[in-house]
């Protein structure tokens, strides 16, 4: 029924742990390579026999669509090499792919990634489960699921949990694959001209490589189009912005974001955003205000906005103002957090 795809090159050091999880599963794999040169095939071929080369044409939808076409089932699962499964419910998984035929499922990703020595975590929905007939790959790069008849289609979420682990590794390799990306979407934006989607992200790529002013400037670019909000690429530009308006010191202009705070303040990343931009430009009531009003969101994107680092955020703002106690309160409430810990402390 179902048909696992994966495409690689040069995995060597995740690949092995990818697919032994998903052999669990008992469905097929498929694994195309691109060009490895390490033993990448040799690894795949321990887990499956459908190992296909494919010439690379510089376009990962055309290496992702060649993959589905060597599937022999209805329904296929994209999964990178990168993301370990770490939960599946394959009865309701399956009972969902059969009740929304002409839909795409939805994986969780949890994306796991280490900097400066703090572990971090954020979630995210991808679309990567749908009937083969219906879908495939469209975009050289950060390529997205559509329809066949090019029209819109409907989501669902489905009970597959991944973690993620390409944000993480060294400098170097993070700074590799970041211009690697730049250099394709920069391609892109030429032959094809401004799209939000690219602009965003080519924003996202310049953030990831901590050029955070050439960021914001492919964020504004994108932010001129009339955008649908519902959009979840939409939702994280405008948290990456924000971050990007931050780290490059850009105070005032991040304010800006008031002006759509009804839209995105649903989201405790966006509250807890509007936080740091409100202590940044010392507005510290409102900052408290905020980080508090984060910690009331059941769940979160990234681990820790709507708990412990709001909490310390609000804390650190109360022990500046002199107000101790109150600050000692608030580290209290971040659990093993050490920060907080060293917070109260300092506060005794």
């Amino acid at each position: 029924m179902i048909s696992i795809c994966i495409i690689v090159k040069n995995e060597s050091k995740n690949l092995s742990t990818c697919l032994e999880k998903l052999s669990r599963t008992g469905y097929e794999i498929v694994v195309v390579d691109t060009g490895s040169v390490d033993d990448s095939k040799d690894i795949a071929y321990k887990f499956t026999d459908k190992v296909y080369d494919f010439v690379w044409v510089n376009d990962f939808s055309a290496a992702r669509n060649f993959a589905i076409s060597k599937a022999t089932k209805e329904y296929i699962i994209m999964i990178d090499s990168d993301e370990f499964l770490t939960e599946i419910d394959k009865v309701k998984l399956e009972e969902l792919l059969k009740n929304n035929e002409k839909s795409v499922g939805r994986l969780h990703r949890n994306n796991v990634f280490t900097r400066d020595g703090v572990g971090f975590s954020g979630k995210e929905l991808v679309n990567r489960i749908f009937p083969k007939k219906y879908f495939n790959y469209s975009g050289k790069i950060h390529e997205q699921v559509i329809a066949l008849d090019g029209k819109d289609y409907m989501t669902y979420v489905a009970p597959v949990y991944v973690d993620h682990i390409g944000y993480d590794g060294s400098i170097e390799d993070r700074k590799e694959k970041a211009n690697r990306n730049i250099k394709m979407l920069l391609e892109v934006l030429e032959e094809d001209g401004d799209d939000p989607y690219i602009l965003y992200q080519l924003g996202k790529g310049y953030y990831l490589d901590k050029e955070y002013e050439k960021a914001t400037e492919y964020f504004r670019r994108a932010l001129t189009f009339d955008l649908n909000i519902e959009l979840e690429y939409v939702i994280d530009m405008i948290e990456i912005y924000g971050y990007s308006l931050i780290n490059s010191e850009q105070f005032e202009e991040a304010l800006l974001l008031e002006n759509i705070y009804d839209e995105f303040s649903g989201s405790a990343d966006f509250v807890f955003l509007m936080g740091l931009i409100y202590m940044q430009n010392f507005l510290y009531e409102k900052a408290e205000k905020e980080f508090l009003k984060a910690t009331s969101y059941p769940d979160s994107k990234v681990e820790g906005v709507n708990s412990y680092l709001a909490y310390y955020n609000a804390g650190v703002i109360v022990e500046c103002l002199e107000d101790k106690e109150k600050a000692i309160l608030y580290f209290e409430k971040c659990g093993d957090y050490e920060p907080a810990l060293q917070g109260i402390i300092r506060c005794k």
